[in-house]
Order: C-alpha cells, then structure tokens, then sequence
C-alpha cells in the first residue's frame, strides 16, 4: 500500500504502515509492564477489564439506543467460513441425528415414554466446530507468555479438560454496555485497509474526532477496516483466516488502557496487524493485551451493515450486547453479538 487513496478521496496516513517494525521483545515487555492489570482487582480476579462494565454503564448504553434497530454483528457458522487451513481451526460442520427424511420413512422409533401414537415428530442436530471458527471472543486463558496467563495465573491451570482459571464463562452475564464503531476505513477513505496497515493511537484518536464520538471507562470499542467486506466483495475468504491483515499496533494498547476500555472487537481474524511489529514475539499485541491487561478481544465480526447504518445517521454509539456461551473450562466462545441503535 502507497498511502493513498482513489482521486479526491482522504490518502491514508503515510504513518500507519511505516516505523512500526523495530519493535524487540523488550519492548513489548516494557509496554507489558507498564500497563499490566495483575492484582488490580485483586489477586484471584479472573474478569480483567470486563470490570470495566458497572451497572451504570449498562444503563448508559441502554440510553443509545433511539431507533429500535438491531445489527448482528456474526458471520454465518456454516461450512462456507473463514477456516481455510492455515490454522488449526476449521469451519464448523453440522450432523443431523433426526432429519425429515428419518421421520419420513418411519425410521426414527417412537420415544419410548409414548405407547401410541404421538403424531408429533422431532428433529435433532449435532454441532463440531473450534469455538474460535467465526465470530468469538478470547477468554483471557486463551493466550500464555512465559507461562503465564492474566493476572499470573500458571499455564497448568488449563487441563486437557479446559481451564480453571480465566475461562470464558466468567463473562456469561457481564457483556452489555456502550459501543462504539470506529470506522477505520470509511475514515481513511478507503473500502478496506491494506494486510500490514497498523492501526495506532493517533488514526484511533483522529477517527473518533472526525466521527464525534468519544469513547471512556467501560466502552467496547468496535474497530472495522473494512476486511470482512472486501472478502464478501471479492467472493471468497483467501487466506483471511491465519494470512497477513491489517490491524491494531502494539502502540495502541497503551490508548486502550488510557480510557480504561472494557473490550476491543475487529473484523479480522487476529486483532492485531500482520505481519507483527517484532518477529521476536508472535502475536505481540496479544501478550500485551490479553496476558498483561486482561483486555477483553473479539475477532471476526462482521460490521459492515452496522457501518453503513452509523455513516447514514452520525450515530456511532449503541447497546452492545454479546455474552459468550458458558461453556466451562472453554477459552474462547463463538458469539452473535448485536448493537442495538
């Protein structure tokens, strides 16, 4: 990518993608530490900026909402997903255990509490899926440094059974608060960012200037650059899940933590940009984020038809809704999460 953009439209910031791959391990260290969350709610806290979301700001974002218009912000679960094999991941299948045609020919026997004709007939299903195919979001034991996870938690916490520590369900009734879309791509006049584009304090600081929208303590902040849209657009997923993207900086961790934001949202599959600012350290925002601030992370929405609906009426902010299933011991849960204007 060049930095710009179609004639008469904003060129994209030439520092987005440029002196942001010298990062070192120390580096992503020190930024570590400097904004770590152990002990801040404690030493057995497992909830980490979800804490972020008090009563009074669920009823905060309750307020956004004027026009009754509800947006899920999920992919379809469906064998036609993002997995394309260069994760360990895989598109979820579905196997039906009762179809019509079992009860068309008679071959599902009659439930046996029932010693006569019942009339009424039932179908059943059987998901297998990763919960991080699709849409989803992080629990903090998804994501280990130094055998570590939140709050310093031992990687031997998480058994081959799941995890005691961290695990998603510690969320299952504490998502729902304001959000905010910012609109990265629509801001750099742009249909998508470019894989590599690395998205920083000062694009996040402008686009929420240029959309009149502040974000603050308990917010979830919803971060689109336009990827999800592009692969529709080009009629197929590519190398989306596991290629390279563009994303968040490992700089801006350090202005999530500022405004004390309870969780981030992409519409990539990783958050962050790839590739990585370091090659010392896979997924570097990742450890900053996860490990050390026990930042709540979605990836993989899908926000273009929210983004066109904030871009009609100016309106950025809503009820964000979207506990994960509370599925023990998981980390990570699959989702579909709705904004509510």
């Amino acid at each position: 990518m060049d930095g710009t953009s179609e004639a008469g439209k904003r060129p994209f910031p030439s520092t987005f993608d440029a002196g942001s791959r010298n990062k070192t391990l120390a580096d992503v260290l020190a930024l570590s530490r400097e904004l770590s969350n152990w002990g801040r709610w404690g030493d057995d806290d497992e909830i980490g900026t979800v804490n972020f979301i008090t009563r009074e700001k669920a009823l905060e974002g309750a307020e956004c909402v004027r026009q009754g218009r509800q947006f899920s912000l999920a992919i379809p679960f469906d064998k036609d997903g993002p997995q394309a094999g260069q994760t360990q991941r895989f598109n979820p299948m579905l196997f039906m255990t009762r179809d019509g045609n079992d009860i068309a020919t008679g071959a599902i026997r009659r439930l046996p509490r029932y010693h006569k004709e019942c009339h009424s007939r039932f179908t059943d299903d059987v998901w297998l899926l990763p919960s991080q195919t699709g849409t989803q979001w992080d629990a903090l034991a998804h994501c280990l440094y130094d055998n570590r996870m939140y709050n310093g938690f031992p990687a031997d916490a998480i058994a081959s059974w799941g995890t005691t520590r961290c695990g998603i369900e510690v969320w299952k009734d504490r998502i729902a608060t304001r959000g905010v879309l910012l609109d990265m791509a629509r801001w750099a006049g742009l249909d998508a960012l470019a894989p590599g584009d690395a998205i920083g304090p000062e694009h996040l600081e402008a686009c929420c200037r240029d959309q009149n929208v502040e974000v603050g303590s308990g917010d979830i902040v919803l971060i689109r650059t336009g990827m999800v849209g592009q692969c529709r657009a080009d009629g197929s997923w590519g190398d989306y899940a596991g290629g390279d993207a563009p994303g968040l900086s490992v700089e801006s961790a350090r202005w999530i933590h500022e405004r004390q934001l309870a969780g981030v949202a992409t519409d990539t599959w990783g958050a962050e940009v790839l590739p990585n600012e370091t090659e010392d350290v896979f997924q570097p925002f990742h450890v900053v984020a996860l490990v050390h601030m026990g930042l709540l992370l979605g990836e993989i929405f899908d926000l273009e038809a929210l983004a066109a609906d904030c871009a009609e009426d100016g309106q950025y902010d809503f009820l964000f809704v979207a506990p994960p299933l509370p599925m023990t011991g998981a980390v990570g849960s699959p989702l579909n999460p709705i904004a509510l204007k």
